[in-house]
């Protein structure tokens, strides 16, 4: 693997870039992801994270960082409505 890095890893995705890879999102999440300050990579394996290819990374490896920040934003509604719901 290279240790070369591009701007992808270390720049900030833009809010345009969070909605082109995460679709359509309430304002407030978009501001909590926004404020995450991610990177398209961070962005991309939280896109593939929850589209349910989490063999990718590796089975059973925890996500950590700014990832897992982006997908605790996005699927702390779905556990809220599901507390409500049981």
């Amino acid at each position: 693997m290279s240790n070369h890095m591009t701007s992808s890893d270390i720049a900030s995705a833009s809010a345009e870039d969070i909605r082109a890879m995460l679709g359509a999102l309430n304002e407030s999440d978009l501001l909590e992801i926004v404020h995450l300050r991610p990177t398209i990579r961070d962005l991309e394996e939280a896109a593939t994270w929850l589209s349910g290819d989490r063999d990718i990374f590796g089975a059973g490896e925890p996500l950590s960082g700014v990832v897992a920040e982006i997908v605790d934003v996005l699927t702390s509604d779905d556990e809220d409505e599901a507390q409500r719901a049981g």
